[in-house]
């Protein structure tokens, strides 16, 4: 969807589990980035306004016709057929929006075009209406993809060690306790991580996407995470007033829903992008940038890879060159595919079924028993 052009998925041959299973590679990898980027068609790294915009204005105009749709024919549907509706009008509008979180995201990689100036101001109006503060994750996102696979400095989705799990963790390694644990965390876990840095890395005090003088940020960003919470007091007044003039029922259904599945897809794609059993994690001993940017994993959404401007299948590409911009980023899949060799993973285990197996196997990390090498980490779930 808004992608015209694209080739198919990474992988057309069908894998089996086991294959899916076989862990990539932890040693230093013998290519460097400069020979990834050189086996990359040089147009591939070329940022078009023009194009860039073409999928925002795709996905806003979709959005505006399944909001003129639902407000003005629901209405009018019988009882039997009202509350399906709104349920497939969430799902879709739900989607696209991930897709326009997506474009906000390219903007904060300055993958959107040229200019950073334009970057910023697309990505603040983007993410602001979807109640991201802009700034505020930019840079926490950019330290992420700075210490990709890094059990001391990653900062999102970073997995403990045996010895720091809670006490109750072994109480919820069951069916229950793993459906409990995934509803937490698709409903509540953005707005716990950004609130609360919920799964981000550690530090030295609590740590905040709202606080200007948090240990997130330096002194040189703290006037940004400023206008990023005035853009969100901007959009949280306009809700407010949405409020008063049409209900709160109303802005629940229209905007409140379709928000809720974006926060839980975008938990769900980053959750999936950096946690499987075939992926290593490092300490300080073991840890480089590019060991650590190739500790991700390529998934298959189906339809949905398109919808979300393939930021699923091609994510391996992005950690490796994030400024590239979307519309290039199979291409770019393709060609590295070979140099990569046993360190490019796909995986195409349907996401629902790749989400409850990931939940089940990757409680916590440690070194395998026997190994010299004490600085690789692997997932593991026994107790």
């Amino acid at each position: 969807m808004g992608a015209g052009g694209r080739m198919s998925s990474p992988s057309s041959i069908k894998k089996s589990d086991s294959d899916h299973l076989k862990r990539v590679p932890s040693a230093k990898p013998p290519f460097t980035l400069g020979e990834l980027k050189k086996a990359i068609p040089p147009h591939c790294f070329h940022r078009s306004v023009l194009r860039s915009f073409s999928y925002v204005v795709y996905d806003l105009t979709l959005a505006s016709i399944f909001y003129y749709i639902a407000t003005t024919y629901f209405q009018n549907l019988p009882s039997l057929l009202f509350y399906p509706a709104w349920a497939l009008y969430w799902a879709a509008q739900g989607c696209v929006l991930t897709g326009v979180w997506v474009l906000a995201h390219e903007c904060g990689h300055h993958a959107f075009s040229d200019y950073q100036w334009l970057d910023d101001t697309v990505g603040l109006i983007l993410h602001s209406f979807l109640m991201v503060p802009y700034f505020s994750w930019k840079y926490s996102h950019r330290r992420h993809h700075s210490n990709t696979g890094s059990l001391e400095r990653d900062e999102v989705f970073v997995p403990k060690k045996k010895s720091a799990l809670k006490w109750y963790s072994p109480y919820l390694n069951n069916p229950l306790g793993r459906v409990l644990t995934l509803t937490i965390t698709l409903v509540l876990g953005w707005p716990l991580y950004l609130a609360f840095n919920v799964s981000g890395r550690p530090y030295d005090r609590f740590a905040c996407h709202y606080d200007p003088y948090g240990p997130i940020y330096t002194d040189r960003e703290r006037l940004q995470i400023f206008i990023s919470d005035a853009g969100l007091l901007a959009v949280s007044y306009g809700l407010y007033r949405l409020v008063l003039a049409k209900g709160l029922a109303w802005v629940v259904c229209v905007y409140g829903v379709p928000l809720l599945i974006v926060n839980g897809f975008l938990v769900l794609i980053t959750y999936l992008q950096h946690t499987h059993p075939a992926l290593p994690h490092y300490d300080s001993s073991e840890w480089d940038w590019l060991r650590g940017a190739l500790a991700t994993v390529d998934r298959d959404y189906g339809i949905l890879n398109k919808v979300f401007h393939n930021i699923t299948d091609t994510h391996v590409a992005h950690h490796l060159v994030s400024t590239m911009p979307h519309y290039h980023a199979m291409e770019a899949t393709k060609a590295i595919k070979p140099i990569l060799g046993e360190y490019y993973h796909f995986d195409g285990t349907p996401f629902v079924k790749a989400m409850w197996r990931e939940a089940k196997e990757c409680i916590y990390v440690e070194p395998d028993a026997g190994e010299k090498t004490k600085g690789v980490f692997w997932y593991n779930n026994k107790f």
